[in-house]
């Protein structure tokens, strides 16, 4: 009787958990994930701390998420499951709208000098039917005119990716902004109240990624936690087509297997699988570029700070980006006696804000609270920062072809697959990244992956634009 492949998953994150588990419910085959952290989830990871669980920023499901993916977490999940209205607001031009943006709101309380720009702007894009270009710029200055794009789009970039609007990519545009024009911004506005629900846990984002580990585990796959994978190379064993080493707290272990399914940065894989260092790959790899992000949680001690889930500064006048309140995503009422925020900076390894102490960042997201009209009630009883090295895939001018060649090297690699957010270099939501899992499983045909099947999922996955 023929046996299973044996596939090595790197990486835990919602791309690696949700492969292990479809993996094994299918019983297509015998799965290790090595996760190098001691919990799974990566940037969609939650921990405790204030009394509270916590995410690594503001994350929520969408309600977009596939209905056989949905049904597989509410089964998993059941009560700590619930389906919330969104309270979120954006900070533009000194006054809040409500985010997702509501026409009667927008109407209200959106200044007329911006109301009329964007009237403007609407009727001279269509008019003139400009060149969109090859820049984040240019593309949205062709379908969103002027106002929006200078008072909104153009600093949020800048903060965002570190970036002139004018050195990133048309692409990049297309998959951050969901209202890339003024016929979708319209439809937007016109959908009925509701329409800006989400889905969240109630022990934090990282349940969903805990979860789809717990069951995999479940159904016979091993989870590796703490297990960091330092090589790959050909099996010198018959049968087998890799070797995967890993190391945790200075013990090593081989893995043979058949398939290795990375979920990991594609540079981190090139590295591992020993392309040489003047190679046109390794080449590539230096010319992919992601952002940094610190995140900052305060502990303040009253109840609830606001009603607002998340609040966004798209202008420049702060440096934080988004600053959301955990306890308000799962309507929790504990602890009763403080809360915490979340302030989220992106940033570059080694800069200002990366190398700040705990201390100086608590300060500066104190200021940008006044700043933008909501201080802090009181002094924070606490603060703790997280760094994420790799927050967000920066897409300047042309990172196609580097990426391309790193992809094409993957691709010729025999029996690797390379899929989720950090492997694809992809801009996605979670319901994205397990998208991705369930399609490769779909392609795992006995020993063998469907790969004409995958390149159709692909195509897919480049339709993909990131809800916020």
């Amino acid at each position: 009787m023929s046996r299973l492949p044996h596939i090595v998953v790197l990486g835990g994150g919602p791309a690696g958990c949700g492969a292990a588990y479809q993996l094994r419910r299918t019983q297509k085959a015998t799965v290790t994930l090595l996760e190098k952290q001691d919990v799974v989830g990566g940037n969609a990871a939650s921990f405790q701390w204030g009394g509270q669980w916590l995410d690594y920023g503001s994350h929520r499901l969408h309600h977009t998420v596939a209905p056989e993916i949905l049904a597989d977490i509410r089964q998993m999940l059941g009560d700590d499951f619930g389906d919330f209205a969104r309270h979120g607001r954006i900070r533009l031009r000194g006054k809040w709208l409500h985010f997702p943006i509501q026409t009667v709101d927008l109407l209200r309380r959106l200044d007329k000098g911006f109301a009329l720009g964007m009237a403007r702007d609407m009727v001279l894009t269509k008019l003139s039917r400009r060149d969109e270009g090859d820049s984040y710029a240019s593309v949205l200055l062709a379908n969103l005119g002027p106002t929006m794009s200078r008072h909104f789009y153009f600093p949020y970039g800048r903060k965002m990716w570190g970036r002139e609007p004018e050195e990133l990519s048309g692409i990049q545009a297309r998959k951050r902004v969901s209202a890339g024009s003024f016929g979708k911004l319209i439809r937007r506005l016109l959908k009925p109240v509701g329409g800006g629900n989400y889905y969240y846990m109630r022990e934090g984002y990282g349940q969903i990624s805990r979860a789809y580990a717990r069951h995999a585990e479940s159904l016979g796959a091993e989870v590796a936690l703490r297990w960091g994978a330092t090589s790959i190379t050909r099996s010198p064993t018959p049968g087998y087509t890799w070797t995967v080493t890993a190391e945790r707290d200075g013990e090593m272990r081989s893995i043979d297997c058949d398939h290795v399914w990375s979920t990991i940065p594609i540079t981190l894989l090139a590295r591992l699988m020993r392309a040489p260092g003047d190679s046109p790959v390794m080449r590539a790899a230096t010319q992919i570029h992601y952002r940094a992000m610190v995140l900052v949680y305060v502990k303040l001690p009253v109840p609830q700070f606001t009603t607002t889930d998340a609040h966004y500064f798209p202008e420049e006048n702060v440096r934080v980006t988004r600053l959301s309140e955990p306890k308000n995503y799962f309507r929790s009422t504990e602890p009763r006696d403080s809360t915490v925020l979340c302030g989220e900076y992106p940033c570059a390894i080694g800069d200002a804000l990366w190398t700040a102490s705990d201390a100086e960042l608590a300060g500066i997201m104190a200021r940008d609270a006044a700043t933008a009209g909501i201080p802090f009630p009181a002094a924070p009883t606490d603060v703790l920062v997280r760094r994420l090295p790799q927050a967000y895939p920066i897409y300047l001018r042309g990172y196609e072809v580097p990426l391309g060649t790193l992809d094409d090297w993957a691709a010729s690699q025999p029996n690797v697959l390379v899929y989720g957010r950090q492997g694809l270099f992809a801009h996605d939501n979670t319901h994205h990244a397990l998208y991705m899992a369930y399609s490769a499983v779909d392609c795992l045909e006995g020993m063998a992956f469907n790969q004409a099947k995958w390149a159709g999922y692909r195509e897919v996955f480049k339709t993909h634009v990131v809800e916020d």
